[in-house]
């Protein structure tokens, strides 16, 4: 169940940088990784009742999953220019 939801939140970390980027191409990068943080809490496939006391349990492993997906995200772009 945890490596499910591990690969869950690492997913949505990846959608969470790409709406973030798109919506709020202007702000700095702390609003973005909040907003991202956020976006990732609120989609967990969990009962909401549970959703944000596991994403304040989680907030570091949510934190490092938005991390990643911004490293891919920037290296993908160098690989498709």
């Amino acid at each position: 169940m945890l490596l499910n939801l591990k690969n869950k939140i690492l997913e949505l970390a990846k959608e969470a940088v790409t709406i973030v980027e798109e919506t709020l191409r202007g702000e700095d990068g702390k609003k973005k990784k909040i907003a991202a943080v956020k976006y990732v809490v609120t989609h967990l496939p969990v009962p909401s009742y549970v959703r944000y006391i596991l994403g304040f349990v989680l907030s570091v492993f949510i934190d490092s999953a938005v991390e990643v997906a911004v490293d891919y995200m920037k290296n993908r772009e160098v690989v498709e220019v």
